[in-house]
This record gives C-alpha cells, structure tokens and sequence, in this order.
C-alpha cells in the first residue's frame, strides 16, 4: 500500500488561493491585518485537508523550543522519590496544559563538568528551566545569566539571585514547636535533613524561635540527621532516645523520615504518641495510612510545582521579570502526637 503524502502549508494556500504569507500569518495567529472572510477560507482548507503544523517549523519561526526542562540532583531513585515525583507531576501537567513538552535531567558531576547545563540553553533545546533538590553548594546555578529562564522549586540558594517559589519553612517550623509546646512537650528531639539545604536552616530557625519563647533548650545531643529517608529516620529516632530517655515528642523535616521515626520507636518498645509523639512535615500521601496516622505539616508541593511551571512561563514570555514566591503552610493534626504522660507528681515521665 502506498504512503499517504503529508499534507504541507502549499496544499494549504492552494486549496485556499491564499499565498504562502497569508497562511503561515493565520496559522501562527498573527492574522491582524487580514480579512475574516480570507481567514475563514484558510482554516477551512486547513480542516479538510487535515493539515498539522510542523512542530519543528513552528518553533524555528517563533524562536522557541516547545520544551521546559527539569533538573533534578543525583539521589539513588530520585524519579521514584514521593517528593519529586509530587513537584514532577504538578510541572508536566502544568506545562502540557501549555503546549509544552518536558526534558528531564540529572545534575551529576559530569553533567556539570561538560557543562550540559548550559548546553541546554545555548543550542535552544529548552525555552526556560525548574531546578529541584538543589542546595547551598549547588556552585553551578551561578553559571546561569540574563536571558536564562531559570527557577528554584521549592528552595532558594544563598549567594545566587535566581527566581524561586517555595513553601514558608520558616514558618513551618513555628507551627510544628507551637504545636508541641502547647501539647506541655519540653523534652523534644529533632530529626533533621541535609544541613546545606536552605530550606532545612528554615525550618530549623522557626523551630527553635519558638522553644525559645517557651523557655526550651535544644542541646545539640537532641539533632540526629535522618538523611531525609525511613531508614535515617528510624536510625535517628533509636539514637535520640538511646542518648535521651526522657525525649518525649520528636520533630521530623520531612514526612519520610517521621515515619522511619515511628518505626525506629516501635522496634525499641516505644509506643507512639503514648509515649514519644512524632510530627512531621510536608504531609505527603502516604502520611495518613502509617500505623499511627501521622501528625504534620501540610506543605502544597503540587501547587508549588504548578506555580512554578506558570511563572516560568511568564518568564519565557516576558509576563514577568522576577518570581519570589512564598506559600502558606499549615498543620494536619492526626494520632501520632498527644500530650506527655505524666507521673504521680504531674511532671513528663
């Protein structure tokens, strides 16, 4: 059987009796100063003819590639990790909505040794570009200038003027202590993640402005680092306690290792809240159905992602100039936290 001939714009403009100008103006929407009855016509002949534009052709014409990409840190499964996947998801379907089509890459030492990243760039293969997972040691953000379309999701950088949207984890960290404190916690463990991340200095910083006020201490005995994974979350748990029985409540910077906390706690004999109440924070899926339903902060990551994508847009076309952005958290109280028991003299056992 023959292969059918790919309709092209000539068929058009003859099918039409238009010229060639005439018809690409009306298919790139830049039909302004020609008559409706002449565009009518066109984009009849385009509807019986079957005719679809070149991707390809209309990108070289309009400058731009059609495609946004994501740069994501080197992390074992990164592609599988709830939190990524989360911002991943809302970005896709943001920028599908859009027209746009998604590249995803690794940042990787060879990646950014053979400058790939701004390869992206200089040969047109993205029109603009969202950096997840990124920290303060992220060097290479700073090769990014004028021009560049580029977007921190969920984070900012010290020292590197790039545009973000991010969720408020300074006052995440007031919500999760406030919450705590006012349960009669004073004996609290924190469960931390990577400290080169600007987000973690955040939400520590809100965190212990409110023990403060509280009349709380938070010796360095009292931090373990949960390596933002279940296994780090449960080590750290069994080591807080390990060094302080009298930990009554632990915080957790992420969700993922709050319920690696609650495991950790279950294997030593620790019942959780009845003895040792765990809170966490991004309140990702999977935080209602641990055994118990976690208590956390509830962190709209998919909205950051979406909102990102659209800025980035605005961006690409000029809508805006800059993005700082800042969303507005809050607490999703569950059964993972209780008030601390408490012994014959009324004080936490």
């Amino acid at each position: 059987m023959a292969k059918r001939k790919a309709v092209s714009i000539k068929d058009v403009a003859r099918e039409s009796n238009a010229s060639l100008t005439t018809v690409s103006l009306v298919l790139n929407n830049r039909d302004g100063r020609i008559s409706s009855a002449t565009r009518e016509r066109v984009l009849s002949a385009v509807e019986r003819l079957g005719y679809r534009p070149s991707r390809l052709a209309q990108s070289l014409q309009s400058q731009r590639s059609g495609f946004l990409g994501i740069l994501v840190p080197q992390l074992r499964h990164a592609f599988a990790d709830v939190y990524f996947g989360e911002l991943i998801s809302a970005i896709q379907e943001t920028a599908a909505e859009h027209d746009y089509k998604i590249i995803l890459d690794v940042a990787n030492p060879r990646y950014l040794e053979r400058n790939h990243h701004l390869e992206l760039f200089r040969r047109h293969y993205i029109d603009g570009l969202l950096c997840l997972g990124v920290t303060n040691n992220d060097t290479y953000l700073a090769d990014f200038g004028e021009g560049q379309p580029v977007i921190v999701v969920n984070n900012r950088v010290q020292d590197v003027d790039l545009d973000f949207v991010q969720c408020n984890y300074v006052e995440a960290g007031r919500i999760a202590a406030t919450h705590l404190c006012e349960l009669g916690h004073r004996h609290i463990g924190y469960i931390h993640g990577a400290t080169e991340v600007q987000t973690t200095s955040d939400l520590r910083h809100g965190f212990e402005e409110i023990l403060q006020r509280f009349d709380i201490s938070l010796p360095p005995s009292h931090f373990e680092d949960g390596l933002y994974t279940e296994e780090g979350g449960a080590d750290a748990a069994i080591a807080l306690l390990k060094r302080d029985p009298s930990i009554t409540a632990i915080f957790s910077g992420n969700d993922k290792m709050a319920i690696g906390a609650i495991s950790g706690l279950k294997r030593i004999g620790k019942r959780v809240p009845e003895e040792v109440s765990v809170i966490g924070c991004d309140d990702v899926h999977q935080s209602e159905f641990c055994d118990p339903p976690l208590t956390t902060i509830h962190t709209p990551i998919f909205d950051v992602g979406a909102r990102a994508c659209t800025m980035l847009l605005d961006l690409i076309s000029s809508k805006q100039e800059t993005v700082r952005e800042t969303k507005d958290v809050s607490l999703t109280v569950r059964n993972s936290t209780a008030a601390p028991q408490t012994g014959r003299n009324g004080s936490p056992q």
